[in-house]
């Protein structure tokens, strides 16, 4: 528990957790980071995590600036992990200037975290329009009044465009031409369960020729 100074500010310094809930053996490994990542989406939803699927997306501009923000994976398996934006986005221009990006998914009840370094590709426009025909009225009318990352006057030029997607799409909603999707081909897939004194397990997979190898990092 953090402490609280006269001045009413958090003393950050003595916020600190003793992590206690499991360890990770390299016995507890499957054979691929992806059949071990199921295994912990599975506990992540079963324990019911807020947005277990939720995840950091850190990608890097042209000037060196790195940049994160948080989306949602929508599919995973041996190919990588796939997450859909708008491509005009600050992240897609990223991604289409330097296509490495890495991957966190941040479970903190169950102290743990998965890391992935990767490269990201874009999604075939068949499999971006067959996604976005399953998203919510709402939200694929979000798509055509947002365009994201850009610079608006205000939260009035939103509510105007979202009314006009609103009145120009009555019945279907089709995908639009910026929106699209993303797949992250893993390269290396960190799982990292916490321990009592900062001694945590770190347990990392990289690829190596057709298969994977593994190795524990220091905490």
């Amino acid at each position: 528990m953090g402490t609280v100074d006269g001045t009413g500010r958090i003393d950050l310094a003595s916020l600190r957790e003793e992590y206690t809930r499991a360890g990770l053996t390299e016995d507890d490994l499957a054979p691929d980071p992806f059949t071990m990542f199921d295994r912990w989406m599975h506990d992540a939803v079963d324990a019911g995590l807020y947005e277990a699927n939720a995840m950091v997306v850190a990608t890097v501009g042209p000037d060196f600036q790195p940049s994160a923000r948080m989306v949602l994976l929508k599919g995973f398996d041996e190919r990588g992990f796939v997450f859909f934006t708008n491509t005009g986005s600050r992240k897609g221009q990223e991604l289409a200037g330097n296509p490495r990006c890495a991957l966190l998914f941040p479970w903190h009840p169950l102290e743990r975290q998965v890391r992935v370094d990767g490269v990201a590709a874009p999604l075939d426009r068949s499999a971006v329009e067959e996604y976005f025909a399953q998203r919510p009225r709402r939200s694929r009318l979000g798509a055509w009044a947002s365009h994201q990352s850009k610079v608006v006057t205000g939260r009035d030029e939103l509510s105007l465009a979202y009314a006009e997607a609103d009145a120009r799409y009555p019945d279907d909603v089709p995908a639009p031409e910026e929106w699209g999707g993303y797949r992250v081909h893993a390269e290396a897939v960190e799982f990292w369960q916490g321990r009592p004194g900062r001694m945590h397990d770190r347990l990392v997979y990289r690829r190596s020729g057709a298969g994977w190898a593994t190795d524990r990092l220091a905490p």
